[in-house]
């Protein structure tokens, strides 16, 4: 894929999604949504979305030949810097839309990871996203590769003088992914030993979908100050802090947050990063109760909880927002839009699952009170299983 390089800033780009038999028409406009708040986060201005409806991506070129005519037409009037396709395309796709359009061609799983790599602090966050990245783009190599990052050093850089560009690169990407796997070798044993060092404490983490408030409310829990932004995965790298309730220490980190195609590589690269998840004794489920698909969200969160053996866990729901979800109710009564009321939300919904459940707004700092009651309670009970006789 053209797009190796992470200073996009100031690019045009157009979005491209289908409506298919396995998503409506209305979740595709939400998924585009979305995908231009990645867009905007890696500094790229969207100008026009497109939409097909196809039963199946088309093979060649993912939407039909008569809708990538019309991209073209648009790409060549407007001066557009690169394209952007909301799910995953295969090396070939990526190879004959570039040889069709002649603009670098993106995915969502592209885009994310040149987002986390551009977000990515800590030297394990770096190497992780890097490796993912590599494995990612090893197979979409193309032509339009012009500004690939050379890191040949050491002996046998060119091969030969008759050697194509290409193979070269794959070469170089080759020899990258196994220093980068070295690397992440060693950090993961350098953070295996620093978290068995911690000893028996109780540890909490906070999950959730990106940009429901997960570092804002980390901050107003431990009174710190972590990096938080409306932006998607303004948190990258995992961050602990030490709290004390009612007497009892325990471990709190703020992890980095899920989305719906979240690359594969990625989630492989970064299961150092979520082990905070899985060797975890209580994860505080981050929900935005504005978003209007914060069930959907939910269940996105659950099902990657369960891919990374962390699904067992227990689990305290924090409904973030809250007094956003009020603004909009009191809008949607002026409009005759249902939306019903947090009490009403307490009694249906959310009374069926069996975690327990707070509502909180973490920029107000509502309900917070509440939120570590509840904290403190499983804490208690998660101290007492480390430390019986505690009483």
């Amino acid at each position: 894929m053209g797009g190796y390089s992470t200073s996009l800033e100031q690019e045009k780009a157009i979005l491209v999604a289908l409506v298919s038999g396995k998503q409506s028409y209305e979740q595709t406009i939400e998924y585009l949504d979305e995908l231009e708040f990645l867009a905007l986060t890696m500094g790229v201005a969207t100008v026009k979305q497109y939409i097909q409806r196809l039963e199946r991506p088309d093979t060649r070129t993912f939407v039909g030949k008569g809708k990538l005519e019309e991209i073209k037409t648009h790409v060549i009037a407007e001066q557009i810097n690169m394209v952007i396709f909301d799910d995953e395309l295969s090396p070939s796709q990526v190879r004959n839309l570039e040889n069709e359009l002649k603009v670098p061609i993106y995915d969502r799983s592209l885009l994310i990871l040149n987002i986390f790599l551009q977000r990515a602090k800590t030297a394990q966050a770096r190497t992780q996203v890097e490796l993912a990245r590599y494995q990612y783009l090893l197979p979409r190599l193309t032509r339009m590769w012009s500004h690939l990052e050379r890191q040949r050093g050491g002996t046998g850089t060119r091969g030969g003088a008759g050697e194509k560009e290409i193979e070269t690169d794959r070469r170089v990407i080759k020899e990258k992914i196994t220093l980068l796997k070295e690397q992440l070798k060693k950090i993961d044993k350098q953070n295996y030993t620093q978290r068995k060092s911690r000893g028996k404490v109780v540890r909490v983490a906070l999950v959730g979908y990106t940009n429901v408030g997960k570092s804002t409310l980390m901050n107003v829990l431990t009174k710190s100050d972590i990096f938080a932004e409306n932006k998607l995965f303004a948190t990258v790298d995992s961050t602990v802090r030490k709290m004390v309730l009612n007497e009892i220490p325990f471990l709190i980190s703020d992890t980095v947050g899920f989305i719906r195609k979240l690359p594969h590589t990625l989630v492989e690269c970064f299961k150092s990063t979520l082990d905070e998840i899985r060797e975890s004794d209580i994860l505080l489920h981050v929900v935005d109760v504005s978003h209007q698909s914060f069930e959907e969200q939910i269940e996105i969160v659950n099902k990657t909880l369960v891919e990374i053996g962390a699904g067992d866990k227990t689990v305290i729901m924090v409904f973030n927002k809250s007094d956003k979800y009020l603004t909009q109710k009191s809008i949607s009564e002026e409009s005759d839009q249902e939306l019903i009321g947090i009490d009403a939300l307490k009694e249906t919904y959310f009374y069926k699952h069996k975690s327990p459940a707070v509502f909180i707004s973490a920029t107000q700092k509502d309900n917070i009170s509440d939120l570590r009651e509840l904290l403190i309670k499983e804490v208690y009970d998660k101290h007492l299983l480390i430390f019986p006789n505690y009483l």
